[in-house]
């Protein structure tokens, strides 16, 4: 089992005010909370929620544990305590927030945990006026935990609502897109993805994978370039997955959307995979996700099947190409990225 980290400590320093009938319990850290939880509740029903199939994997391995990832909460009835792990994301949790006061009554009380480092005491300014009873039970531990009780109830929750669509003018090319809270760089091209769309070559036919999708603006790029190619996007978020079906569409465009923890769930075999990969786990920098894609890629590519990538120049990829492929060419630098190429 994991170690405890600090929000999951402090919730249990407070074991007293996680008492309840039916829990929910909405952004674990994959750190075995749910097995303490559910030793103070023997007999309560508890579900945990993410937009993250990750952890929706892991809190899937505790048998008492009812576990749910999607693009909103599922309509649980008569929670009595919601405990939410408050994210990096400041708009995603003014969206989640929304969601729970439509799921909450009355009677529910809401714990609210998170890093200082993460903004977690932004939640006050965001809840305060949607909720009768306000606390802070505790400071500690780099951390801070609230309790919000007497909810005013959302009457209707509607992720459409939260869709911010813009345009993007890339390498000739004008589309539109669809996000929502919480996707990567939500809003807006980012100039990792920019600088590789601008300086690859586009294939005119076979199986293309945009690994770590987000709002789908790769595949959505390609798609619009080349009629013949089939479309493949994978993300880890149910919000990235979301987003991309929701930009696809509006591009008249089809694609298989994989929501997939790395390249787990994938099983078909590419002429191109291509992707900004991510290298971030809530506020922390985790490397391994990018470095373990590249590494497992080869196998998932055709024969003279080929993988393009834009990475921050910091990030030591090309040792790792090396190893995979033996060689690999650079496409395109300037001071903060580099596009690479390799092939099988």
């Amino acid at each position: 089992m994991s170690k405890l980290t600090n929000p999951s400590l402090l919730l249990l320093r407070n074991e007293e005010e996680l008492h309840g009938n039916n829990i929910l319990v909405i952004n674990t850290n994959r750190d075995g909370f749910l097995a303490e939880l559910t030793e103070l509740n023997p007999t309560a029903t508890i579900s945990a929620f993410s937009y993250n199939v990750a952890d929706h994997n892991d809190s899937s391995k505790y048998p008492n544990i009812n576990s749910y990832v999607d693009h909103s909460l599922p309509q649980l009835a008569d929670l009595d305590l919601i405990i939410y792990y408050y994210p990096k994301s400041k708009p995603e949790a003014l969206m989640m927030l929304d969601n729970i006061r439509a799921i909450a009554s009355a009677n529910t009380r809401l714990l609210v945990v998170g890093d200082n480092k993460g903004g977690v005491k932004s939640v006050e300014k965001q809840l305060k006026p949607f909720a009768l009873q306000f606390y802070k039970l505790e400071s500690a531990k780099h951390c801070v935990l609230y309790e919000f009780s007497e909810l005013t109830v959302n009457p209707g929750f509607d992720i459409k609502q939260y869709h911010s669509t813009f345009s993007v003018n890339v390498a000739n090319k004008t589309f539109n897109v669809v996000s929502v809270p919480g996707v990567f760089n939500h809003g807006k091209l980012d100039v990792g993805t920019e600088l590789l769309l601008e300086n690859i070559p586009v294939p005119y036919k076979g199986k293309v994978l945009d690994f770590g999708c987000g709002a789908g603006i790769i595949a959505t790029f390609l798609g619009s370039q080349q009629s013949e190619l089939r479309l493949f996007c994978s993300d880890v978020s149910a919000l990235a997955i979301y987003a991309t079906q929701q930009t696809l569409a509006l591009n008249s465009l089809d694609a298989d959307c994989i929501l997939s923890d790395g390249l787990q769930e994938v099983s078909d075999q590419f002429n191109l995979i291509i992707s900004n990969p991510p290298f971030h786990t809530g506020i922390a920098t985790d490397y391994g996700i990018a470095e373990r894609f590249l590494e497992q890629t080869k196998g998932f590519l055709k024969p003279s099947g080929q993988v393009q990538i834009v990475a921050n120049n910091f990030l030591k990829y090309p040792p790792i190409l090396e190893q995979q492929f033996g060689q690999f060419t650079i496409l395109a630098k300037n001071t903060k990225f580099t596009v690479y190429q390799a092939k099988k």
